[in-house]
Order: C-alpha cells, then sequence, then structure tokens
C-alpha cells in the first residue's frame, strides 16, 4: 500500500488550454498517483467556452468540477462560482488555486447542500456518478439563470448514460449533443421557460430495527433503502453505559451514529463525511431521532483534523470508489485516520466484503483484529490499539 504523502511535483501532467496552463494535484494526495486531476472532458468544456467567447464580467456556474481544473482555469477571466458535494473535490480546489497562484477570493465556493445565487451566464457541469445530485442541481437552476444563459454538461463518454441528458432536457430544455474528441462529449441545453419543478429529494425511508425514520438528500448512498453493509452491522454495534467519545467515519445519512446512540447514552458522537449533503442528512436524521443531544457533524477530509488520542471508539462503513474509480486506497487511509485519532485500547469497528481482505489490511495497524460476526457477504471487524 502506497504511504499517504506528496505526489512528485515533476511527475504530474500540465493542463494546458486557452485560458491557462495549470499544475493540478487530486485529494487525497497519495505518492506515485497514477491518476489526474482532470480529463478530456474538462479540455474539452474549456475549448468550447474560449470558442464561443468569454467576458470577464461573464457570470459562470461549475457544478461538480472534479480537484478543481475548471474553475482554476477560468479564475482569471471571469465570476466564477463552483458547487459541489465533495469535501475533497473542495480541498482540491482551494490548494490548486494557491498552487497555480491564483487568489483563493477568485472563485466562490458552494457546497451542494445550498444553492448557488445566480443570475448565471454559462453553467458548465460535470455529469455527476449519482444522477439524483444531477436532478438536484438541475432543478435548483430554475430562476437561477440569465437571459441568453446556456448549460453545457460534459463527460467522458462511458460515463454519460442517456438518462443525462433526459434530465437536461425536462428540467432545462432542448439538448444537443456534439461530436465525440478524445473520448469525451458535450451535451449543450438551450434553457427554456418552464414552471418551478418540485425536487423529489430529499427522499425518506422508515427503518424497524432502531425505529426511525431516514431523510437522505439526493446525493447520499442507498438514499431509497439502507445498504446490506450497515444492515448487516447494526445488530452487532458495541453498547457501553460509560461515557466515550466516538465517531462515525463515512457517517452517510447518520444511521450508524443514531443507533449506537439510542443504545449508549452516554456516549458523544461525532458524524464526519466527506459529502456535504451526507453531513446535512445526518444532522436532520440525528435531531429527528434524538432531538437536542449534543453531537458533532462535520464536513471534513475523514479524521484528518481530528485530534491524536482523542476518541475511544471509530464506527465505519468504509467506501471502495472514489467517483468513478474503484479501489480500497480511502478504506485504508480511514483506517490509518482512525487509528491516529483512537487511544491506546480504543477500537476501531468496521463492516466490509468478504472479498476486500480488510482483517488482513487492519493487522498491519492494529495490535488485535477480531471478527465480530459474518454472514456470507460482509464480515463484521474490531480491530484495537
Amino acid at each position: 500500500m502506497q504511504p499517504l504523502c506528496p505526489p512528485d511535483p515533476a511527475a504530474m501532467p500540465t493542463l494546458a488550454t486557452p485560458f491557462a496552463q495549470l499544475d493540478l494535484i487530486r485529494q487525497p494526495e497519495m505518492a506515485n498517483e497514477p491518476l489526474q486531476a482532470f480529463d478530456a472532458a474538462d479540455e474539452y468544456l474549456l475549448a468550447h467556452l474560449h470558442e464561443q467567447g468569454l467576458g470577464p464580467d461573464s457570470r459562470v456556474l461549475l457544478l461538480n468540477d472534479g480537484f478543481g481544473a475548471l474553475a482554476c482555469s477560468l479564475a482569471a477571466h471571469c465570476r466564477v462560482t463552483s458547487s459541489g458535494d465533495s469535501h475533497l473535490g473542495h480541498l482540491a480546489l482551494q490548494k490548486n488555486l494557491a498552487r497555480n497562484g491564483l487568489a483563493a477570493e477568485r472563485v466562490n465556493f458552494v457546497p451542494a447542500s445550498a444553492t448557488a445565487e445566480g443570475p448565471f451566464d454559462w453553467v458548465l457541469v460535470r455529469v455527476p456518478k449519482t444522477l439524483a445530485l444531477l436532478e438536484e442541481q438541475l432543478i435548483r437552476l430554475h430562476g437561477q439563470l440569465a437571459p441568453g444563459a446556456r448549460v453545457i454538461a460534459g463527460a467522458m463518454i462511458k460515463y454519460l448514460p442517456r438518462a443525462a441528458g433526459d434530465l437536461l432536457e425536462q428540467y432545462i430544455g432542448p439538448v444537443q449533443a456534439s461530436l465525440a474528441v478524445k473520448k469525451a462529449r458535450l451535451l449543450t441545453a438551450t434553457p427554456e421557460a418552464r414552471p418551478a419543478p418540485v425536487s423529489p429529494y430529499p427522499t425518506r425511508y422508515q427503518l424497524d430495527q432502531p425505529a426511525i425514520e431516514l431523510l437522505n438528500h439526493a446525493n447520499v448512498f442507498c438514499r431509497e433503502g439502507l445498504d446490506i453493509g450497515t444492515r448487516a452491522f447494526l445488530p452487532h454495534l458495541p453498547k457501553s453505559l460509560v461515557p466515550q467519545r466516538v465517531a462515525d467515519l463515512g457517517c452517510g445519512n447518520g444511521v450508524l451514529a443514531i443507533a449506537f446512540a439510542l443504545g449508549n447514552p452516554q456516549a458523544e458522537l461525532t458524524l464526519v463525511d466527506e459529502s456535504y449533503m451526507a453531513v446535512q442528512s445526518a444532522e436532520a436524521n440525528w435531531r429527528a431521532a434524538l432531538g437536542e443531544r449534543p453531537a458533532t457533524f462535520r464536513a471534513a477530509d475523514g479524521l484528518a483534523d481530528q485530534p491524536r488520542d482523542s476518541l475511544d471508539l471509530v464506527l465505519c462503513n468504509p467506501p471502495f470508489h472514489q467517483q468513478q474509480v474503484v479501489g480500497d486506497f480511502l478504506a485504508w487511509r480511514m483506517f490509518q485516520q482512525a487509528r491516529a485519532a483512537l487511544v491506546t485500547g480504543g477500537e476501531l469497528w468496521i463492516v466490509g466484503n468478504r472479498h476486500l481482505g480488510y482483517h488482513a489490511k487492519l493487522a498491519r495497524l492494529f495490535r488485535g483484529v477480531q471478527q465480530v460476526a459474518a454472514n456470507p457477504k460482509f464480515v463484521v471487524l474490531k480491530a484495537t490499539k
């Protein structure tokens, strides 16, 4: 497993467009990073925008700008607002602005848990993996577009489903698809007057054990029902009557933290996720289930900012992908963060697919790893520092 240290700047590819030449990094930073912080869809969007002409007073909204490639390219040329649901994406934007000598105030960032306020002359959209997020973002554009505005979505063709164009047609107006360039394609929507749409988000579903209703904003993982990993984890959450400092790492809609808190009345909970919409959902669900019981809610890079030796217990259902990239690098990083944040004798409890081999990975970090429960698909593990 690669150590968590900054990549070699000399090895990073440069984004060269009509607007700028940039050195960009991804987040989280990894040594020998095999992936770059931009792709051909970013290049295509920027080339098209340059061809159309962009004045310094143009108001541009960027949606789901990955690691800030679009915002950094345009920061010196127009009025830029960027909105997305990834705290790691926001962190990358901040670092890449500084890395390229651009002032942070050149880009106004709005988390996806809020609405970016226009009017906007241009909206550039990177089509997200979760189409519900795209739908919610398009709904929120109602009333935010200037006369003559254009909405352009870009993606690599292999990640561009037909449904993305259907959503643009439904909420914005007629859509024209571009020719493919370097395996990327653009969809240009011409805004038409439409009645104000009603958002189907957030969604809600009911649990039996514990008996709670869970609210889920558009980009929450498994927003239509409890995911099977969490379902396998819930019956085995630890119980204690003594005060404990506990973090739900990658909290999603907060169900693990809420279920644990209901069975552990003295525990102090911190709920953290890199998705702004997840944290927004988790806080709403906590308040509905537990009222004003104190808790901390944080959109963050996992436990990177958590003081060392400050937690007694970490609960985690780790992710296995970042956007379209699948792998265990995020889970490994979360395990490292948990170990640093735990006191000696503290515990990390996780659920994971059997085939991912988390037992062996945890054994490299913790002095003891125990299987708490298992079914044919998932294992629940306890790792002790």
